[in-house]
């Protein structure tokens, strides 16, 4: 590949995907091999990272790639006393043999804060561990890490209902709105290390398998119904989102968004 001049951009980069284990964590991981990147993923589960490290190895070995540049550790991201030593922990450990180039942030746990009338610090806190203080403390981590580069990047993520929230979603809806800021605060401050975010609009991956099955069914047809394209989102649509944001040298600041039109309606 050393003769193409797009097709090659990744390869050899070193990329560690957050969250990389499942959904659209492992499209982006899995997308990174293809492209001959070495990778590292983490999760909080051992089991899951164990997992997702087989998978990648037998799709490297399928497609005619070295499998031996796929790595893991265990982060979790849901303990607010411990949030900043495991991520640096993480850090240490994906970059013994040299800096990273891209750092993925995909993790996020369930979706079920309390209504606005109801909400504490705590829940109020304990629902931001993962999708918003994760992020800032990667954030103020990753110069250390990352190579000094405007090659180099940190892709965050969101959704697209911080723009169209749902019933009893404000507080969701302020940690979105309050990330897109904080991106464009990142990109200033860890300049040249590009700093983007990407917006979601429902994917279905492992992350709806708690959410009993015929209800399952029917919000995915209602979020069908609610986009342009008429369908919801795989993890390998949206992984190309984050590809772009990796490989494009001159973006950043920005918010990518990848939800099948819903901002801007569909037939419900």
């Amino acid at each position: 590949m050393a003769g193409f001049k797009y097709l090659n951009k990744l390869q050899g980069k070193r990329i560690l995907v957050l969250g990389g284990s499942s959904g659209i964590g492992f499209a982006v991981a899995q997308a990174a091999v293809e492209h001959g990147a070495v990778v590292y993923i983490s999760s909080s589960k051992q089991a899951r990272v164990d997992n997702a490290v087989t998978r990648l190895q037998t799709f490297a070995k399928e497609v005619g790639l070295p499998s031996d540049k796929i790595f893991s550790k265990t982060c979790d991201l849901s303990n607010v006393d411990t949030l900043e030593s495991n991520i640096t922990e993480l850090l240490d450990f994906a970059t013994a043999d040299g800096k990273l180039n891209h750092v993925v942030l995909t993790a996020g746990d369930a979706l079920n804060p309390p209504p606005l009338k109801d909400i504490t610090l705590n829940q109020l806190h304990k629902s931001s561990t993962v999708r918003f203080y994760s992020a800032i403390f990667l954030a103020k981590l990753l110069p250390k890490y990352v190579v000094s580069d405007s090659s180099s990047s940190l892709t965050l993520s969101s959704g697209s209902k911080t723009k169209r929230p749902d019933p009893n979603w404000s507080i969701i809806t302020a940690q979105g709105g309050a990330l897109e800021g904080a991106v464009r605060g990142f990109a200033m401050d860890l300049r040249p290390i590009r700093v983007n975010l990407i917006e979601l609009g429902i994917v279905e991956t492992e992350f709806l398998e708690h959410i009993p099955e015929q209800v399952r069914g029917q919000l995915l047809a209602t979020h069908a119904k609610a986009n342009l394209l008429g369908k919801v989102g795989t993890p390998e649509d949206v992984a190309e989102a984050y590809l772009y944001c990796l490989k494009d040298s001159f973006v950043t600041g920005t918010t990518i968004v990848t939800d099948g039109g819903m901002l801007v309606g569909g037939s419900e």
